[in-house]
């Protein structure tokens, strides 16, 4: 059976739309049923690198073991065999640890930039990756402000990799295994508003040791991940001049100023796929 050209276009023409105007109408991921979103609070002046909770969280996935520290870089990126990084910077306080990962922002512009649903919000607050949705567009990469989703090149049936908050843990009750077991009580997890009520805590009984921030309050409109830091974020390699609005709630686009071409190919891609979708479930049912 041939291709369907009307729903090809229809999708098209929807898709392209819908990307024109930012996807404005999705962008927004409310907590309707009175749900509060669910974060982790990391403390820098607590943690001492033990970097247990890489490998906590290699264990949960299935990945790799983290190499030894004597054999690392001191700053690492995630990639798609590591879904966490501990870094060690040389601040104006000697070194000080810093733990990277998803954000799992409150408006992700990952979310907002996917044409198929397959990153979503959940209702607890992670950002999931949906393999059975997902057409490989990559443009959840694109969009990302702390540029956390990951691609696995090296595949041949390539997954998109990032922190999930072990979204499976929590639906039955667990913590995030790299929160599970911190020594140093690092890592903090709980309901968002709770953790920045404790960091203000923190920051009100010593601060002497805190700077005046909680990064991820308001950064990109907000974050599940929330940090505090004896030293200036800057210092730790975080981005601190990040709007505070969500970046989906940029209406004329984070097609946010890359170039036509992002906005037309992936309106392409979202069409094909949807219409090739098709093409083989009718194929299924002739073969029927």
């Amino acid at each position: 059976m041939g291709l369907n050209r009307r729903s090809f276009f229809k999708v098209l023409g929807v898709s392209g739309m819908t990307l024109a105007i930012g996807r404005e109408a999705n962008a927004s991921v409310k907590n309707d049923n009175g749900v509060e979103f669910y974060g982790i609070l990391y403390d820098a002046a607590r943690c001492k690198g033990c970097r247990g909770c890489e490998f906590d969280c290699a264990t949960a996935h299935g990945f790799p073991d983290p190499p030894p520290s004597k054999d690392i870089p001191a700053i690492r990126k995630t990639d798609p065999t590591c879904n966490t990084v501990v870094n060690t910077y040389k601040t104006s306080k000697g070194d000080v640890f810093i733990k990277r990962q998803c954000m799992h922002c409150n408006e992700p512009a990952c979310v907002a930039a996917c044409l198929t649903q397959a990153m979503h919000k959940t209702k607890m607050g992670p950002v999931t990756w949906d393999g059975d949705k997902c057409m490989g567009c990559r443009y959840c990469m694109v969009s990302c402000p702390f540029d956390s989703p990951k691609f696995e090149y090296f595949s041949a049936n390539p997954k998109i990799q990032k922190c999930d908050m072990c979204f499976d843990r929590l639906k039955t009750g667990e913590p995030p295994a790299c929160a599970f077991n911190c020594p140093n009580e690092a890592l903090m997890y709980g309901k968002r508003r709770d953790l920045m009520k404790e960091a203000r805590r923190r920051m009100y009984e010593k601060p002497g040791l805190y700077v005046d921030q909680i990064y991820g309050e308001h950064a990109a409109g907000g974050t599940g991940w929330l940090y505090l830091s004896p030293v200036p974020f800057e210092e730790l390699g975080l981005n601190n001049k990040l709007q505070q609005s969500s970046y989906p709630a940029l209406t004329t686009g984070f097609l946010y100023s890359v170039p036509s071409v992002f906005v037309l190919v992936p309106a392409l891609l979202a069409g094909i796929y949807q219409a090739t979708k098709n093409n083989h479930l009718n194929e299924e049912k002739d073969d029927e």
